[in-house]
């Protein structure tokens, strides 16, 4: 587990986990509304070499952003119980790191192999924990560990 104290923290946090990802990686970031979703993905976009201002998704779904790697960062809230309603497989089964707000909504077995990113909201900061969904998400924690 981590602790970020603010907002600069955490996209400093998402600039480091940027490094040990690679085209394929799907990352679900699960919090509360202002837990700090998107400020993560802000660092992670930072960390592939994005220099585009990254907005949350929320009314577009989808918003792809080109760096060292693409960035599919979609936020899945609004489409519910409906995941046919966009074509998902576009980003989970592309050339880039697919993050995904709000992901815990979607069935495990449409992701397979992904790494969750659990955001709490702890005093005034946010505490990160992580939890692998398969062995490609197990190596990306410990890779993180590794370069902490």
């Amino acid at each position: 587990m981590l602790y970020s104290h603010n907002e600069t923290e955490l996209e400093a946090y998402g600039e480091a986990f940027a490094k040990s990802l690679q085209a394929g990686d799907i990352i679900v970031l699960t919090g509360d509304l202002g837990a700090g979703k998107t400020t993560l993905t802000k660092g992670i976009a930072r960390g592939l070499g994005i220099r585009q201002m990254v907005k949350s998704p929320t009314y577009t779904i989808v918003r792809e952003y080109e760096g060292r790697l693409p960035l599919y960062h979609l936020d899945v809230y609004r489409i519910g119980d409906d995941p046919d309603s966009i074509d998902l497989d576009t980003f989970l089964y592309g050339e880039g790191v697919t993050v995904i707000e709000w992901g815990e909504l979607l069935d495990d077995a449409l992701l397979g192999d992904y790494l969750e990113i659990i955001l709490e909201r702890k005093d005034d900061g946010r505490t990160l924990r992580f939890k692998a969904h398969g062995e490609r998400s197990q190596a990306i924690i410990d890779d993180i560990h590794e370069r902490s």
